[in-house]
């Protein structure tokens, strides 16, 4: 995909996004994704409401989830990122694991809360509970907006759980396919081609 120069501003209506065909069924509804944000937050927030816990965005995806389930918790709140790929611009995973950006922010003695955009198999999730626990993280829980029905990942715990969902590709609120479509405020099944 190559980038061209903005069009100048113009007063004719943009062609409709995502573009027809790209979208199929809608999973979940912007109001369902932020009301469920706004439950999670309370419930972390009730959760270390005596500690400062240490939230960190798994990048990209969870990007969009993590800045609202901040803005939900209302407790002190620290944040930090991390650029993790199982993916590239791939449908389904690679198998491997590779932290491409580790955090600015020493993990050793705190409540790290990992916050993701979707457990699949659960291989990036274990990979980084074990990853933490060995740097001297006190705790670590896992919080993903979206949890596959039936995954691998069932022996996982994922303690807070937005939505389970079907094993269709999706994107919207943070979720790509090849790096498009994260700015959708909706969960939608992907039905374009790559």
């Amino acid at each position: 995909m190559t980038d061209t120069a903005p069009s100048p501003p113009t007063s004719e209506p943009l062609a409709p996004y995502p573009a027809p065909g790209q979208v199929g069924a809608i999973l979940l509804t912007e109001a369902q994704i932020q009301e469920r944000v706004r439950e999670l937050g309370d419930e972390l927030a009730r959760k270390y409401r005596d500690t400062t816990p240490l939230f960190i965005a798994v990048m990209k995806g969870s990007v969009i989830f993590a800045a609202d389930l901040m803005r939900a918790f209302k407790a002190p709140v620290e944040f930090d990122v991390m650029v993790v790929s199982s993916y590239g611009d791939a449908l389904e995973t690679t198998g491997v694991v590779k932290i491409v950006k580790d955090l600015d922010t020493p993990a050793a003695g705190r409540h790290v809360v990992l916050v993701e955009d979707i457990v699949d198999t659960g291989l990036t999730m274990q990979y980084l509970l074990d990853h933490f626990s060995k740097q001297g993280a006190a705790s670590v829980s896992v919080c993903s907006l979206l949890v596959r029905e039936g995954s691998e990942a069932a022996g996982l715990n994922v303690e807070h759980i937005g939505f389970e969902i079907p094993h269709d590709f999706v994107i919207g609120y943070g979720l790509d396919a090849a790096q498009i479509y994260r700015n959708l405020p909706y969960i939608g099944v992907f039905t374009g081609d790559l």
